[in-house]
């Protein structure tokens, strides 16, 4: 059958042959579970391993968990084995020894790329291998603390006859590897190719059975790079860090607000400040907005950054309550660089940076917008707020406006602090 009658999609559909007898997974299983009161479990205090990398600590909520299964997914040369490789030959300086699988690379390929990044003297080990029960071996004689697979996908387990990469294939490879890491007590990163939609290619149940997924973002055009915990048992989710992408390796960006407003440009329509919270970290972020009269029947709706179906929603609140009309203009916002927000927060900035450059007026550079739009124009109260003042504060800005439910709760000396209530007396004040 070419077509699945569910989705509707053409050759999705992949032959599995199952086997009546399983048993890889409970051979290395162990002794026999069994139920145990809550009151009687021995409580232990997390013990975290740093990677030596700042950033990549902070995204997994302070270090490596040992025993955590984790997987980074990300766009083919976004940098997924060039960060992973670099914590390889962090942790085995550290005398930590750890164990690299990749069925993509020989050994000297690794080799290459880890002489170029600065490799390391320490208890690292290189494996050429595609078959998972060809690997156990090796795990029982180096006895790693850390193992690295790159990739899942190219990993296949030889009691299923179906290809490397398959669903069954990709699930059943971990199954058994999620086993090694519980039961060892062995941090392993499995490094997950995407499909052309950008999610994880495989079964969803991968995503599920792992401690924590973490997806690279940016574009291979240009230098920066982020990593974003979309799961994680031991940390916040949504949490963010920043590299830079050089000739040795990807490098951390140690205050990633003054790195993405370094380039903004001053007394220009149409560009306005905001602060976001990713995780526990407030980021400050340039929102841009070009509003230019359209010779289409249709005029065009283009954003990257942020979900384009809320812009859609703020144009039609500037057009019923603030009375500005852009039914005949096309509208273009970005959030520079290559930060995506997931929260309404940033409502605000999108309508002024909107309005301002249909307006053709430039907004103060040191003031920054917080606040969500509700659909009758009121402008609603985000959470967090001391934390995105702070981080304004320290990066410069001397004016903010925010909704009025905050007002008289937050007392700055450094920054003047605006109440509003609506978008139309935003705008009065703005312009």
């Amino acid at each position: 059958m070419g077509r699945c009658p569910e989705c509707g999609e053409w050759n999705t559909l992949i032959e599995e042959i199952e086997r009546g007898n399983i048993s890889g997974r409970r051979d290395r299983a162990g002794v026999a579970s069994r139920p145990v009161p809550f009151s009687e479990v021995e409580s232990i205090e997390e013990k975290r391993v740093c990677a030596g990398i700042g950033e990549f600590d902070r995204v997994l909520g302070g270090g490596i968990v040992p025993g955590s299964f984790i997987l980074i997914g990300g766009d083919p040369g976004i940098g997924k084995s060039t960060i992973i490789l670099q914590i390889a030959i962090k942790l085995s300086s550290k005398d930590l020894p750890v164990l690299y699988v990749s069925g993509e690379e020989s050994e000297s390929q690794i080799r290459m790329r880890g002489d170029r990044i600065r490799g390391s003297n320490g208890p690292l080990y290189l494996l050429a291998e595609t078959c998972v029960e060809e690997v156990f071996p090796h795990i029982d004689g180096i006895k790693p603390k850390v193992i690295i697979i790159d990739s899942i996908q190219t990993l296949y387990t030889s009691q299923l006859q179906s290809a490397p990469g398959t669903v069954s294939q990709v699930r059943e490879v971990a199954a058994q590897l999620l086993q090694v890491a519980k039961k060892q007590g062995i941090t392993i990163f499995l490094i997950g190719h995407v499909t052309k939609e950008g999610v994880i290619a495989g079964p969803r149940v991968l995503e599920h059975m792992v401690d924590t997924v973490l997806y690279f973002e940016g574009d291979r055009g240009h230098p920066y790079r982020i990593l974003r915990a979309v799961k994680n048992r031991f940390g916040a989710a949504n949490e963010i860090g920043v590299f830079e992408m050089k000739d040795t390796g990807l490098e951390e960006v140690l205050n990633p607000s003054e790195f993405f407003l370094s380039e903004r440009p001053r007394g220009v329509s149409g560009s306005v400040v905001t602060a976001v919270i990713e995780g526990i970290r407030p980021l400050l972020v340039e929102i841009q907005a070009l509003a230019t009269p359209t010779h289409l029947a249709m005029p065009r709706r283009n954003v990257i950054g942020i979900d384009s179906a809320r812009v859609s929603l703020l144009l039609a609140i500037l057009e019923k309550r603030a009375r500005i009309h852009l039914h005949s203009e096309d509208i273009f916002v970005n959030v520079a660089g290559g930060v995506t927000i997931h929260e309404p927060s940033a409502d605000l900035a999108v309508v002024a940076a909107i309005a301002s450059n249909y307006k053709d007026i430039a907004i103060d550079p040191n003031t920054v917008l917080l606040g969500e739009v509700g659909l009758s124009g009121e402008i609603r109260g985000i959470p967090k707020v001391d934390m995105r003042l702070s981080e304004a504060a320290k990066m410069g800005m001397k004016k903010c406006l925010l909704p009025r439910k905050h007002k008289g709760r937050y007392g700055n000396k450094d920054m003047e602090l605006i109440e509003i209530s609506s978008v139309s007396e935003a705008l009065d004040i703005l312009f």
